[in-house]
């Protein structure tokens, strides 16, 4: 259920003629499953306005990197990568692959150590949200990472993930075997991040949506990856909401440091409705 007041809040703003996108990090569901999420809650959006970091990923891959039709990518994460990486018409491996939610077997070493379980046509790794990683899941992409030219993207190094007001291993936590393991053997690969609060993202939705980022304002409870992206965005301010991650403590801490602190912070979105 949406909190108390923030349906109505962003009906306030919609009334105001404000443009409204939501934008999260979280890639286990695509913008159509979002979509289905805010009609049950009975908050207006279209997928046209949902940015996740899944979608964001498959417009880096199919616009920026510009993939060939016969290259493709291997997946660790849930069916909203999957989903979003379809949209943009792009082949790929892994994923919710039934075959790769199992135990590894002495013959998958030798096949891995071979080549033969390795799949030629991929050349980039995408790492985000998993619920089912497992040992086999980051073998088979440690092994193609170690193929000569093979990108290394993540859909955000998110280590933790706020659910339930607490906090669970995030996609980060998924990623960051696969960072380790380069780093050991000196390989010089570093994944590049599509999420909150790398500007990739950013530069992505400011191609899609054209606005001007000096009348924006960004809305997050985070402020390593919310107010963060703001900031470093160069938005004309910030405002943080105390319904998530973010403590009043929190803010208190970083004083005046600029780089730092959201414009301005509210307990929750629906306190806005007080200033109309």
């Amino acid at each position: 259920m949406p909190l108390e007041g923030g349906r109505e809040a962003l009906e306030m703003l919609r009334n105001e003629g404000k443009q409204i996108i939501f934008v999260t990090n979280n890639s286990s569901k695509s913008r159509a499953d979002y979509k289905k999420k805010f009609d049950n809650m009975g908050i207006t959006a279209s997928v046209d306005e949902i940015f996740g970091s899944a979608y964001s990923a498959a417009i880096y891959i199919s616009r920026i990197l510009r993939l060939p039709k016969n290259e493709k990518v291997f997946v660790l994460g849930e069916s909203g990568i999957e989903a979003e990486l379809r949209s943009e018409d792009i082949s790929f491996v892994g994923g919710t692959d039934p075959d790769l939610r199992r135990d590894m077997q002495p013959s998958d070493y030798a096949r891995m150590a071979s080549g033969d379980a390795i799949d030629p046509a991929v050349t980039v790794v995408l790492a985000g949200l998993d619920f089912h990683i497992n040992y086999i899941k980051l073998a088979t992409a440690f092994h193609y990472l170690r193929r000569p030219g093979v990108r290394f993207l993540v859909t955000n190094t998110d280590a933790t993930l706020p659910h339930s007001r607490e906090v669970f291993p995030g996609a980060g936590a998924i990623s960051a075997p696969l960072i380790t393991m380069m780093r050991s053997l000196n390989l010089g690969i570093e994944p590049i991040p599509m999420g909150k609060p790398n500007q990739t993202m950013m530069d992505a939705i400011e191609g899609k949506f054209k606005f001007d980022r000096s009348r924006t304002c960004m809305v997050g409870d985070r402020l390593s990856t919310d107010i963060k992206f703001g900031i470093d965005g160069g938005l004309g301010g910030t405002l943080g909401v105390l319904t998530g991650i973010m403590r009043e403590e929190d803010l208190l801490r970083v004083g005046n440091e600029k780089d730092r602190r959201p414009t301005a912070y509210v307990g929750r979105l629906g306190d806005l409705l007080a200033c109309a």
